[in-house]
């Protein structure tokens, strides 16, 4: 029998063929073999089924069924993973070289985590870096359903089964998927570690949802849920005055940060906390 990978690495694809070559070489790319790559594509029609059937059996194995949304297509390959460790990405995104190797790292030192997670990049559809985006120093429930302890997706490094134990993705949540999952394994206790170190891009574009702004009525609708179940039920000023209040604490404390923030200065793969 195979050896199960240490890693899975899970890209949902659809109608994104002018980004998805360079998604797909930015992982095969990776000094890191142990690793299977799933693709799920639910019907893309503009050339990118394609590009992913050009890859061969570089890519392990291609998930072609219609889905119920992005969530949905994640929680197919979900199933369908062997690895112990989970990384997913947007076709439209970029993972940077070495980031599987140097996340592999504080799993050896920290076996106990279930998210290692780090800082990133925000790109154009030029591939030009607008701005680096940092994730917060700490995850809480609290801290979350306020807005303060955003994660960077693109840059996080999840363990597998802890992610099976609270239910994999919501298949509801159209717009945020990925925090809501953040949310509910620090419900569940689940450990997280972040890294001083740049992981992805983040690509921003006038078609993409960010660069839109099409679904931030949704989204609104999506984080009011979210602040509900972790109980957070101030009124909107008393709430935004708790948020610019922690918010400002964290920059103080954080100062890595900070001094990223304030020189514009690149965080190096291989500098961690």
């Amino acid at each position: 029998m195979k050896t199960p990978p240490l890693i899975s690495v899970i890209t949902i694809s659809f109608n994104q063929a002018a980004y998805l070559r360079q998604c797909i070489d930015s992982v095969l790319a990776q000094d890191f073999p142990d690793l299977e790559y799933i693709v799920v594509d639910p019907g893309s029609t503009d050339g990118s089924r394609d590009i992913i059937a050009s890859y061969g059996d570089r890519i392990s194995q291609v998930i072609l069924t219609p889905d119920d949304g992005p969530a949905d297509g994640l929680n197919k390959a979900l199933s369908a993973c062997r690895g112990r460790y989970l990384y997913y990405l947007n076709s439209d995104d970029v993972v940077l070289p070495g980031a599987f190797r140097e996340a592999m790292l504080e799993w050896e030192r920290r076996p106990d985590l279930a998210v290692v997670y780090g800082h990133g990049l925000v790109i154009d559809q030029n591939d030009r870096v607008l701005r680096r985006v940092y994730s917060a120093p700490i995850m809480t429930p609290l801290l979350y359903a306020l807005g303060v302890a955003v994660i960077v997706q693109q840059a996080a490094f999840l363990r597998v089964d802890a992610v099976k134990a609270v239910g994999g993705f919501n298949t509801t949540n159209r717009t945020c998927w990925d925090g809501e999952l953040f949310l509910r394994l620090a419900m569940a206790g689940h450990k997280f570690r972040r890294k001083h170190v740049d992981f992805g891009c983040f690509r921003i574009y006038p078609g993409s949802i960010s660069g839109s702004g099409r679904l931030n009525d949704a989204y609104e609708v999506d984080q009011a849920r979210l602040r509900a179940l972790v109980g957070l039920n101030l009124p909107d000023p008393l709430r935004l005055l708790l948020k610019l209040t922690i918010w400002s604490l964290i920059r103080i404390l954080d100062w890595q940060a900070t001094l990223g923030r304030l020189t514009r200065k690149a965080v190096p793969l291989a500098r961690s906390c």
